[in-house]
């Protein structure tokens, strides 16, 4: 394709959430210009993680992208080496920005589909070595049952990156008034009518969004299998959300 095809594609699947460089024609994101930092930060982050696992059979790692978007981050496993990768998102808006985008950089090995991980029969999926679950869990009405699912398909380490919101604790009534259960944390409920409405590609299925605390994230993932929960140290240059904690990844482990 010319560079003037290549802007007439991106023009044409546009708005685009992630920038990408497609040989010198580039996306322009729709995120603020300060805000952009975030994809670099979670890169760095996730990248650390992964390669600090899986070390020299990083290639030979099968790996699933949930909530892909864009496949930016899929992209981002291919340049390390990874070569079986499948791409899920719920929307075909942004899977066909995804697939324009891994024919444009050479990645037209990836595989994208079309689910929903929380209501997805993840049977027929099998598992994955590497799973991907990066800015997705606060948008979902049911993150539970999508943690499960998460952990159905995960042999391996999970790498998850979420906002999270501040830790409240305390303890519940249980019954009577001397029966009383400890907070494993807590989730906020958010509205996204709005954005839901207005076809924003950020929301999840529905306008209901539930933002976990710290605590409530591992607590859900321990509940949900994983044997191991650690979260990742940002780096000193880290967007300001990382660095202030407001957003988080973790790594889950299957194995203790």
């Amino acid at each position: 394709m010319t560079d003037q095809e290549i802007q007439q594609r991106i023009d044409a699947l546009g708005p685009w959430f992630y920038p990408f460089d497609f040989g010198g024609v580039r996306t322009q994101s729709n995120v603020p210009p300060h805000v952009v930092e975030i994809f670099e930060t979670r890169r760095r982050m996730v990248e650390g993680v992964v390669t600090a696992h899986f070390g020299d059979s990083l290639p030979q790692a099968r790996c699933i992208d949930i909530g892909c978007h864009e496949g930016f981050y899929s992209y981002a496993m291919a340049r390390l080496g990874v070569e079986r990768i499948t791409g899920l998102d719920v929307r075909e808006t942004n899977l066909s920005k995804a697939r324009f985008a891994a024919e444009r950089l050479g990645h037209a090995g990836i595989e994208f589909r079309q689910g929903n991980i929380e209501t997805l029969d993840t049977s027929p999926l099998g598992t994955f070595d590497l799973t991907l679950f990066l800015g997705v869990l606060y948008h979902l009405e049911n993150p539970i049952q999508a943690l499960r699912n998460l952990r159905a398909v995960c042999s391996d380490l999970c790498v998850i990156e979420t906002q999270v919101i501040d830790e409240v604790e305390g303890e519940a009534e249980w019954g009577a008034r001397e029966w009383t259960r400890p907070y494993h944390g807590v989730l906020a409920l958010i509205d996204e009518t709005d954005e839901f409405t207005a076809d924003n590609t950020e929301t999840g299925h529905s306008p209901v969004a539930t933002c976990p605390s710290p605590k409530a994230l591992e607590f859900m993932l321990r509940q949900a299998g994983f044997a191991r929960v650690e979260f990742v140290e940002p780096p000193p240059d880290a967007y300001e959300q990382h660095a202030r904690r407001k957003r988080v990844i973790c790594a889950a482990y299957c194995s203790p």
